[in-house]
């Protein structure tokens, strides 16, 4: 028999997966930023990109998840 989450307790566990997802993309977009200044601007805004690609995912799975309703 499997046990079921209450609704708080299925958000608390949300929150600490995309709080990964938030510290993610920071990071990438971070370090992209950092290659721009000290490599070149063509291989750091490639990080960049995807750790832009990182939070829109972020954005897409809060979107669909937690819906807001009129």
């Amino acid at each position: 028999m499997k046990k079921r989450l209450t609704q708080s307790e299925e958000f608390e566990i949300m929150k600490l997966v995309l709080d990964k997802f938030l510290w993610l993309g920071f990071g990438i977009q971070s370090f992209g930023l950092y290659k721009m200044l000290t490599v070149s601007i063509n291989e750091g805004l490639y990080y960049f990109v995807a750790g832009i690609v990182v939070l829109f995912l972020f954005l897409w799975i809060i979107v669909k998840e937690y819906e807001v309703m009129k």
